[in-house]
C-alpha cells in the first residue's frame, strides 16, 4: 500500500550529485531519518516521489533542482558591512546561519571578504543541482496524537523544522554540519537579518546564530 500523508515515514538513503556521482550526504550508518509525509519537512521532488512507495520498497529517486534546493539565484549573493560579524575569525567558504524576515534560520555561505564587507552566498550550497537520492523505507506508522498536534515526530515542534518550498531535510543528526536550516530559496529578503555570531551550541532561537 503506497504511503498516505499525515503518515510517519522513516528511511534510510544516500544523496549524490547526479552530475559528477559525489555521495553528498548518507545516513545508512545511522539512525533512519523519520518525518511525517506532507508537512514540507523533506524536499518536495523527494517527498511527492515517497507517496509512490511503501514500507520495505527500495528506490532511486532523481530530483530535479527546482523540486530540490531550488535554482541557483544570482541576487542571493549579497555584501554585507564587515562589523555585522564583528567577533568572527572569517575565511572562504565557511557557513554561518542566520534570522530571516519570518524568523527562519537561513543559511549563508561567505564567499570573500575584505576591511570592509563580506560577501555572502544565501542560496543553499546544494541549489542548483539535481540529486539522486537511493531510498530504503525503513517504517511506515500513523502519527501519535501528541505528533498530529505538533506536526513532528516524537511530538516536539522545531528538531528539523525545514519548513517548505525547497527548505530541505537533516541530513544527519549526529553531524552538526549538516545541520537543517531555512530556505534561501529565490524570493527570500536578504540584508542585515543576515548577520551572524560565531560559536558552537548555537541557538537557532532568533537574531543571529552560530557558525560551524
Amino acid at each position: 500500500m503506497a504511503i498516505s500523508e499525515n503518515q510517519v515515514v522513516s528511511i534510510h538513503y544516500e544523496l549524490k550529485d547526479v552530475d559528477s556521482g559525489e555521495i553528498l550526504d548518507s545516513n545508512l550508518n545511522a539512525a533512519p531519518l523519520s518525518f511525517i509525509l506532507g508537512k514540507g519537512q523533506i524536499i518536495p521532488g523527494l517527498e511527492e516521489k515517497l507517496k509512490e512507495l511503501s514500507q520495505g520498497e527500495s528506490a532511486d529517486i532523481t530530483v530535479a533542482a527546482a523540486d530540490a534546493y531550488g535554482i541557483y539565484d544570482d541576487n542571493a549573493v549579497q555584501s554585507l558591512p564587515k562589523e555585522q560579524f564583528a567577533g568572527l575569525e572569517l575565511h572562504v567558504g565557511m557557513t554561518l546561519y542566520g534570522q530571516g524576515e519570518h524568523g527562519e534560520t537561513v543559511q549563508v555561505t561567505v564567499k570573500s571578504f575584505n576591511d570592509e564587507t563580506v560577501e555572502v552566498d544565501f542560496n543553499h550550497p546544494l541549489a542548483g543541482k539535481d540529486l539522486l537520492f537511493a531510498v530504503s523505507i525503513t517504517e511506515v506508522r500513523e502519527p501519535t496524537a501528541d505528533e498530529m498536534l505538533s506536526g513532528y515526530v516524537g511530538g516536539m515542534g522545531g528538531g528539523c523544522g525545514c519548513g517548505s518550498g525547497g527548505s530541505c531535510h537533516s541530513t544527519n543528526e549526529e553531524d552538526d554540519d549538516h545541520e537543517c536550516c531555512g530556505s534561501g530559496a529565490p524570493g527570500h529578503k536578504h540584508g542585515e537579518d543576515g548577520c551572524c555570531s560565531s560559536g558552537e551550541g548555537h541557538s537557532h532561537g532568533g537574531g543571529c546564530c552560530g557558525s560551524h
